[in-house]
């Protein structure tokens, strides 16, 4: 396989936080923290594939959390942290991954720039840790009293996720077996390993107690932002009796030539949502060197590419889509591939919207040699 996994741990109990339900199956913003979690990871296009680290227990939870994810079979952790993370990290040899990123599952708010900054540093670093320098003034104390000023020059506060070449730090979590080290580079340091620090987020907190949750709430109270995402698409034609075009067969003496059934404007669309999200292309979700893809409807692209955004726990607020050909004349069909849309995409057709329109007989669209799309897509999420 080769590439980056993410190992989301998720097996702990969380003490701290009191009751008895751990704290990443509680709800923050209508789902489960771990969920947040999850998809920051499932939607990142540098991420090859995602496996979580769960107690037995919890297996009913997980896959409630995890749905609808295109995610790894999860595997169950041990007694500690540390035990669980060497357990996923053993579990994934098979895959043989050159990099894996070590994520807290009670940190929900992590973002795709600190995820991409840590596998780009992962090409010069065998491991990398994301931090944010202390801001505040530090004491030491003893019996109630300040007794020391504690400089902050060359302090941090670790973050995850926590990046590895994969092969060394499998090697020093076997070593350190037994030990109790706070987090991974910890691991990593004590096996001789130079960890390099990058840039976290001071979003990026983890959830410990249920004070830390209510303020992760009212982060996701707030108003959220509006994404845009924009795409684009050409097929040549090819011998058919028809053209499909927005999930709709057009009638025509030529069908669209593609590894799937080459729906142009359901392409053009998908990556418009992919793009709104920052997750990459259609390509990347499904390549064409996949046989598993080969025919396929291309309404499943795009009904992944929704299953994304409501994953990141946002909205669809709007679609557009533009034809370009000559032929067959699409004004007919508009309704139909409207109504199409908002059931695919589960939102009301007052939100999308399907135009044509021609090239005036110039260029290849002219010549009747294939067909182009444009679309553009906005998306709501939570901040």
């Amino acid at each position: 396989m080769g590439g980056t996994v993410a190992l989301v741990v998720a097996a702990g109990r969380g003490r701290r936080f009191g009751g008895d339900l751990p704290k990443q199956y509680h709800d923050l913003a209508g789902r489960m923290v771990l969920r947040h979690t999850l998809a920051a990871f499932a939607t990142t296009p540098q991420v090859n594939a995602v496996r979580a680290v769960i107690h037995p227990d919890d297996r009913q939870l997980y896959d409630i959390a995890a749905a609808g994810l295109k995610l790894l079979e999860p595997v169950d952790g041990g007694a500690s942290r540390q035990d669980s993370v060497r357990f996923g990290l053993e579990s994934l040899e098979d895959l043989a991954p050159e990099r894996v990123l070590i994520q807290d599952a009670a940190r929900p708010f992590v973002d795709a720039g600190t995820i991409g900054r840590v596998i780009a540093a992962l090409a010069e670093h065998e491991a990398v840790l994301p931090v944010v320098p202390v801001a505040d003034t530090l004491k030491r104390g003893e019996n109630g009293l300040v007794v020391d000023t504690v400089s902050r020059d060359g302090l941090f506060r670790a973050q995850t996720p926590q990046g590895f070449r994969y092969g060394p730090i499998l090697a020093a979590h076997r070593a350190a077996a037994g030990q109790e080290l706070t987090d991974d580079a910890a691991v990593a340091e004590r096996a001789g390993m130079r960890v390099a620090l990058v840039a976290g987020a001071e979003d990026n907190v983890k959830i410990t107690t249920a004070a830390d949750l209510d303020r992760a709430r009212r982060l996701f109270e707030g108003p959220g932002e509006i994404r845009t995402g924009s795409g684009y698409d050409v097929h040549r034609f090819t011998q058919g009796d028809g053209t499909w075009l927005c999930g709709i067969k057009v009638p025509h003496d030529a069908a669209l030539l593609g590894h799937s059934d080459a729906d142009v404007g359901l392409h053009a669309l998908t990556d418009a949502i992919l793009g709104a999200i920052a997750a990459g292309d259609i390509g990347h979700h499904f390549p064409p060197s996949d046989q598993r893809w080969k025919g396929a409807p291309s309404d499943l692209f795009l009904a992944h590419a929704a299953t994304l955004v409501a994953a990141r726990g946002g909205r669809i607020v709007n679609v557009d889509v533009t034809l370009i050909c000559e032929r067959p004349k699409v004004g007919p069909f508009r309704p139909a591939m409207a109504a199409r849309l908002a059931e695919i995409l589960r939102i009301d057709q007052g939100r999308i919207s399907v135009k044509a329109t021609t090239t005036e007989e110039l260029g290849f669209t002219g010549r009747r040699e294939g067909i182009a799309a444009q679309a553009t897509a906005s998306v709501w999420l939570p901040r």
